[in-house]
């Protein structure tokens, strides 16, 4: 559903469609639609967006915001993105309500995983 001035949509960078695509597939199972051979479109991730064929990458280092996934089994969900070739650039840490990692995909985008479950009380 579209919401009046809501967040709708998010668009990201990739210098290799097809690596960036089999990633994300593998790790969490998203769906891809193609619009020619420079973008496509993905669904099944909670949020609507697409990848374009572009040399650079979004990283919060830059000033990029930072697109956070949530997980019921977070230490489960990092051996998932390294296993399908994820890199972990901020390895598990807390945060008040919860403790998350950050990593960048085979072609550099930076996200981070959250999870609430797992907390020392």
């Amino acid at each position: 559903m579209d919401n009046h001035e809501q967040i709708n949509y998010v668009e990201f960078p990739s210098r290799d469609l097809e690596k960036t695509k089999a990633f994300f597939i593998e790790a969490f199972g998203w769906q891809f639609t193609d619009y020619g051979p420079e973008y496509s479109a993905f669904s099944g991730a909670g949020l609507d967006g697409g990848f374009f064929q572009g040399d650079m990458h979004s990283s919060t280092a830059s000033g990029a915001a930072l697109i956070v996934l949530y997980s019921s089994d977070l230490e489960d969900t990092l051996q998932k993105v390294e296993r399908c070739g994820a890199r972990v650039v901020k390895p598990i840490f807390p945060f008040p309500g919860g403790r998350r990692f950050h990593f960048t995909e085979p072609c550099g985008n930076e996200f981070a995983v959250w999870s609430d479950k797992g907390l020392q009380n």
